[in-house]
């Protein structure tokens, strides 16, 4: 493993550790073992430091969706794996999350980092197109209806990650709501 991918993973061990302040390049030098001065060599502050982790996830998560996408099963089951993988991050890496989708200075980063979250959604609307080729979801467009399905997951996933998911909502638990869109999406073919 090279020193930035060295940096890179204590990084996001700081990140899940202690949230967004406990990550600094000084901190993540001293846990890699390596000088105050050496993540310098490899991001040209923090911000270059926490969309390196951003970067890395979104290919986690394009993995994991391209994972659930080759796997056996029916279309729309495939997506309900893969939106299974896509709360499942967000249940283990709360910081991470919050990173990738609610962190507005990392939104603002462009190139390979908007280039990585971009293949992270295009992996999850090829599974939706799945679906609809299979008569599983209503035949409209395929980048409106993932768009849709994403962030009503995403909104979810930061419900339940801020503790106000409550049963007075109509809201218990990701998975049956993610799970009740998709049905009622599948009424409407």
């Amino acid at each position: 493993m090279s020193t930035r991918e060295k940096l890179v993973t204590e990084a996001a061990l700081l990140l899940d550790a202690g949230g967004d302040a406990a990550v600094t390049l000084r901190a993540v030098a001293q846990a890699v073992g390596v000088s105050h001065n050496a993540p310098y060599k490899h991001f040209k502050d923090r911000s270059a430091l926490l969309a390196a982790i951003a970067e890395r996830d979104f290919g986690t998560l394009t993995t994991a969706f391209d994972q659930a996408r080759s796997s056996e099963g029916q279309a729309i089951e495939r997506l309900k794996q893969a939106l299974a993988a896509f709360v499942l991050y967000g249940r283990d890496y709360p910081a991470r999350y919050r990173l990738l989708f609610s962190n507005p200075e990392i939104g603002a980063t462009g190139g390979t980092l908007e280039a990585a979250a971009l293949m992270t959604f295009m992996a999850f609307a090829r599974l939706v197109e799945d679906a609809q080729t299979a008569r599983a979801l209503p035949a409209i467009s395929t980048r409106e209806l993932a768009g849709l399905i994403y962030a009503t997951a995403h909104g979810l996933i930061d419900l339940q990650a801020g503790g106000r998911m409550r049963e007075q909502k109509g809201l218990t638990a990701v998975e049956q709501s993610v799970g009740l869109l998709l049905t009622l999406l599948r009424q409407e073919r």
